[in-house]
């Protein structure tokens, strides 16, 4: 998935907590994506400025001077435009998958969240695709609930991630990871 989506290098080892004997094995933090660091933003604002500023000066000098005000005011616009933009960059999805449970936590941009919570025998995961799109929306269902999950992804990451849960969703039904402590199964017919 691109730019790390999602992060997955949280340790779930489990060790010393109650959750140990069920923790997830698989975790995701779903994160959006902005395309505009603070550096790009910075030099944005700088290039947007210099040039409604040298055109204000030159609206200013033929004596239409409202012109250099509404030029300052699409400065102001697009500095707030992207302040609400990052801000709404807070927001994220963590979605874990254990042997019994799967849990969607939802975080809005203000630090208010939502938990759902689905066992993973009962839930279906729904994944609707678009030819020429690719995953356009992720699903997952039980019994009158449903929550939608990475709505703001892009369809690559949508993809990416609707094949690992998919394959996380199966692990979990058939009965979960091996412990690292078990050995694989011999294959069958070997000598023992």
């Amino acid at each position: 998935m691109s730019n790390g989506n999602p992060k997955t290098e949280r340790d779930m080892s489990g060790n010393g907590s109650a959750e140990g004997v069920d923790a997830p094995f698989f975790d995701a933090l779903l994160t959006p994506y902005r395309s505009l660091g603070t550096t790009g933003f910075s030099v944005l604002m700088a290039v947007t400025g210099g040039v409604c500023l040298i055109a204000g000066l030159g609206f200013l000098a033929l004596g239409a001077w409202p012109v250099f005000g509404f030029l300052g005011l699409d400065i102001l616009l697009i500095y707030l435009a992207f302040r609400w933009n990052y801000k709404a960059a807070n927001a994220y999805e963590e979605v874990r998958v254990s042997r019994t449970e799967i849990l969607v936590r939802k975080v809005n941009p203000r630090g208010g969240h939502r938990e759902y919570r689905f066992n993973p025998f009962w839930a279906r995961l729904h994944v609707r695709k678009e030819e020429d799109e690719g995953v356009v929306r992720i699903t997952l269902a039980m019994r009158g609930q449903k929550v939608d999950i990475g709505g703001f992804l892009n369809p690559e990451d949508r993809t990416s991630f609707a094949g690992a849960l998919q394959a996380a969703l199966a692990v979990a039904r058939s009965g979960g990871p091996l412990p690292p402590s078990l050995p694989p199964p011999l294959p069958t017919g070997a000598a023992g």
